[in-house]
Parts: structure tokens; sequence; C-alpha cells
């Protein structure tokens, strides 16, 4: 069936409110519009759904959390057992309650019990509260930093991570073959929660939460040393933050937790930023203002689902300035190998996990502590993988994880990237420096000073509209077709495929296999000590470029990154 008869179909079925045949009807002369809505479905993969919200089967609406809904019913109800349950979650954007909720009637009209949220929260309390009630699934409904238009559906299995692979590819089989109106099995909400199938979970679960938080923190009497002078201002950018990471804070033992009053307030449309994203320094302008007033010691910005978060400290000229999330984990990489040394709680064959995108500086960081680092691929379900991998067998014990990407992973009682536990010991650690008199900014030029000089960029080539999949695919394509020998006009010595798992050295042309394959990634090591790897963004429309340098000087680094960033420019 072609974009246009999708259309019709739309268009003149009953299942559609007469809101949204209005809505289609109006982009009927349209014939460009109407193909981006209709020429596919949704692509569901491991990290679920993530889209734009209108009308249409290539957009996020309620008759595609239906359609998902019911094939993930399906699968559930193929796993072995009778009593099964599935949590469910969402954050504060536009229509995200509306979704969570007709998510809840098609399991619950499916015979599957549901526990929901009575209001939003952080997505790693979803992950907390599958494992703690022994869950067999959960949903939340968030877009995690996507501007306002978004919205997405991630999907999560028993362990309280993201789906496997394998249990996504079911579900998309099961879309693919089962009809997006006429296939679905729901059951009126109320009459859900009168029959027993849906119950809702509130602060009874929060402060189970909590307890498990507060249970990450390695040294409350550092910061009750400084508690009276030390000053924090936080903002959750609109989010799900709002209440528990002032609550984790105030609870470390902070006294000064100074909450961006616009930002405090739950809005989807992100009145205050142009996107609520921690990693873009100007979405902090708010929160700098109050700082500045205040003269606060750190900021603290967590994303809209608070599982991510960013932070601005102050240089040595006193300015706010923004850590990456490379620099922010290498800090806490140091920091809780120390703390937790110095508490004893360090485990035996202590581990960190770092996806293969973020700086080698984190495995030196570790290596050098006697701490062994794995790679794994983007996304914190194949940290939880490897994690669960790890300690089943016996081979080390998973402490932290983290991407460059502004998420970390601490402890057992989660498998996500979780904002509220980072966000508590990313100001123990701020504490810690300042009884020694050193800003985090001081502390990170400490570690350059003690394990080498590293510098990093992201670039973000973005390719949107119908013609954007196509040329990221052909982007990929062409750079397998046509490796590059060179680049920067500097040669390259190694590459690594991760969809195949082979690695060539480019001057023998020998080959070998690595330990990860699977994934639509490229990587390439140059002759001047520069990693270079390129991959398409699973949830947005643009392919990822990270250029990891290292150097004698701070300069040597800037320079290569400045290079090679020329060079990823023109792939675009």
């Amino acid at each position: 069936m072609n974009y246009r008869e999708q259309y019709e179909l739309w268009l003149n079925t009953p299942a559609l409110s007469d809101a949204e045949k209005a809505e289609l009807q109006s982009i009927a002369s349209d014939e460009k519009e109407i193909e981006s809505r209709f020429f596919s479905k949704l692509e569901f993969g491991t990290a679920g759904l993530r889209g734009i919200m209108a009308t249409g089967l290539f957009r996020m609406n309620i008759h595609v959390i239906r359609h998902t809904t019911q094939a993930f019913a399906e699968l559930i109800l193929a796993e072995p057992g009778d009593d099964k349950c599935i949590a469910i979650c969402y954050d504060c954007r536009n229509n995200s309650e509306t979704f969570a909720l007709e998510a809840a009637g098609i399991m619950a009209g499916n015979g599957i019990r549901v526990r929901i949220f009575d209001a939003m929260r952080p997505t790693p309390e979803l992950s907390f509260a599958i494992r703690e009630y022994g869950c067999i699934a959960g949903i939340n409904v968030t877009a995690s930093h996507n501007p306002k238009e978004y919205n997405g559906y991630k999907v999560y299995w028993s362990d309280g991570a993201q789906l496997p692979p394998h249990h996504a590819a079911e579900i998309a089989s099961k879309m693919d073959k089962l009809d997006i109106f006429d296939s679905i099995k729901s059951l009126d909400f109320d009459v859900a929660v009168n029959q027993g199938l849906i119950t809702m979970m509130g602060a009874e679960t929060d402060e189970l939460f909590m307890e498990q938080v507060m249970g990450q923190a390695n040294d409350f009497e550092a910061v009750k040393k400084v508690a009276d002078s030390f000053k924090l201002v936080y903002t959750p950018f609109h989010g799900t933050g709002y209440k528990m990471v002032p609550e984790a804070l105030q609870r470390l033992g902070l006294k000064h937790v100074i909450c961006e009053p616009n930002q405090m307030k739950s809005d989807g449309n992100f009145p205050t930023v142009v996107s609520p994203n921690p990693e873009n320094p100007e979405g902090f302008a708010l929160a700098i203002e109050l700082a500045k007033e205040h003269e606060a010691n750190l900021i603290i910005g967590t994303d809209p689902d608070a599982d991510r978060v960013g932070i601005m400290v102050r240089d040595d000229c006193g300015e706010y300035i923004t850590l990456s999330g490379n620099q922010t984990g290498v800090l806490l990489v140091e920091y809780l190998i120390g703390a937790k040394r110095r508490a004893g709680t360090l485990p035996k064959n202590p581990v960190m996990l770092k996806s293969l995108v973020t700086t080698e500086m984190a495995r030196d960081v570790a290596e050098k502590n006697d701490v062994a680092c794995y790679d794994t691929f983007t996304g914190f379900k194949f940290m939880a993988e490897k994690k669960n991998e790890l300690e089943t067998q016996g081979l080390g014990n998973v402490f932290f994880s983290y991407e460059e990407s502004y998420g970390y992973m601490i402890g057992d009682f989660v498998r996500d990237k979780d904002a509220v536990t980072a966000s508590m010991l990313l100001a123990e650690m701020a504490a810690w420096y300042a009884n020694q008199n050193m800003t985090l900014y001081d502390a990170m030029q400490k570690l350059y000073e003690k394990y080498g000089q590293y510098g990093e960029r992201t670039m973000n080539l973005v390719m949107p509209g119908l013609d954007g999949i196509a040329k990221m695919r052909n982007l990929m394509a062409g750079l397998r077709e046509n490796p590059p020998e060179e680049i920067a006009g500097v040669e390259v010595v190694v590459r690594r495929d991760y969809e195949t798992g082979v690695e060539t050295c480019i001057r023998s042309g020998k080959t070998s296999m690595i330990e990860l394959s699977g994934s639509n990634v490229l990587r390439y090591g140059t002759v001047d000590n520069t990693i270079v790897i390129v991959r398409p963004s699973g949830t947005e429309p643009k392919v990822k470029v990270y250029i990891l340098a290292s150097g004698a000087t701070r300069a040597e680094c800037d320079e290569k990154v400045a290079k090679y960033a020329k060079w990823a420019d023109k792939l675009a």
C-alpha cells in the first residue's frame, strides 16, 4: 500500500475522531506532507519508537501507541507463566499521560496486569519499579531530550533494561502482521482499575526508590563540612526531575539547593528553552543568572525524563562553563574509585563500563587505578547486558557505567541512565573537592595533569526529511564501499566495522575479529593516535561523528579535534 492509499485508509476509518480527520483533511493539498506522514510506519527498534506528534502512520499518536502496545502484549503473553504484570511510566511531554493511559488500557484488555505511576516520574524509577515488583516488562512514554514536537515509547524487559534486540524484532514483526486499527484489544481504564487489572504506584514506590538512591552516597561527612557555604542551583528543564533530584540533594545534607523557579514548572512546550537538552549550554541561561545571583558553586540540569544530567562549574576566572559528558564521567570514575576505597565499599574485581564512543581517558583512569574497563555499544541496554554477563560469570562487579551523552548508571537497583542518583553523586563529589578548596574545574585540570591531555567532540550531521534516511544509508554504505585511506590528510592505520565485527590493519591487510558486532558503526584509528567513529543515530535523523583525540598538550588536542571536525563537516 503506497502513502496515498494509507492516507485514504486513515481518512476513512471510523477509528479516527472528527478532530483527527479534520487534521488530515487540512493537508489534502499538500502532497509532500501526506507522503512524510504515510510513506512508512515508525520503525520499532531496541529503543522503541520516537517521532513527531501528529496524525499519521509515521507519527506519534494514540493509534500508533495502541498498535505497538498490542504487539508488545502478544509478545508478553507468549512468555511462560500465567500472572504477568507490566509497569508504565510517562514524562512531562504533551500527550505523554494520554499515551500512557492508552497503553495501560491495551495491556489490561489483553489480561495483563498493570502498575502505572499516578503522575509523571523519572525514567530510572521505572527501571527500579520493574525490578522491585517483579514485572515482566515496562513501558515509558518519553522522548527524552528531543524538541517539544516529539514523543516516544520506550520498552523494557524484566531486568529493568530496555528491550533486548530479539524481542524488539519480534514486536516489529508482530506489528507488520497486526492491523493498526482492527487488531486492538482494549479495556476502559476506570473499568480496568475497578477489576483490579490496573493499580497505581505513588509515594510508596518513590520512597523505596529514594532509599536505593541514597544508598549510593559515599561521604555524608564531606558534605556536612561544607553544607553551610556550598550552594547548588538545579533545573529540571520543566521535566520529571523537579521532585526527586532536590529531595536527594537535601537528603545528602546540602542546605542551599536553589531551584530555577520557571523551569520547575512542568510544561511539555518547554517555554524557557529551545531544546530541553543538558548537552546544550544555552538551556542553562536562567540557571546561570540564578547561580551568579547566589554565587553558587555548581549548576545541575536534568533532561525531561531525568535520565541524563549535565553540569556547569566555575572556571579559574569565576565564569560558569559546561563540562562535557566525557569530562563529567571521567571525574566520577576517579572520584568513585577513591570514595569507595575510603569507605571500604569498592567491590572485589571492580569494573566500569563505557560506550565505545566515550573518551579513552576513562579507560586510562580506570586501569591505572586497578579497575577493569570494557566497551559496549551505545545504549544502556548493552551496558546492562554486559553487567549481567560479567557478574553472572564471576568475571567482575560493575559499579559504574557511562556514555559521553550525559548518561550514568550507578549501583544494582536500575538498569538504565539515572540522573537522580548521578545528580546526588555529582553534588557529593563537588562538596568533597570543595573541602580541598577546589572546584570541579580545578579537579578536571588536575586529572589532565595526572593522566595526560585528551580532547573530544561529537558532530551531529542532521539529515531531516524524506531523503534524510536515504542520505544516512548512502553515507554509511559509501564509507564501507570506499573506505578512507586517510582522514583530514592523516593516514588511517586500522579500521573496525562493528556491523561485521571485523578489524582491518590497513598497511598489512590483515583482518581479525573483535568482541563487538551487529551494530552499524565504523571506527577509524589514525597514525597520530586519534579515533574517529561514525554511526547513524537510532532516535534522530542524523549521523553522529565522534572525534577522540589525545596529545602532549591541550593545544595539540584542540588542533587535532578541529582538523578532524572539518573532515566530518564534509560528510553531510
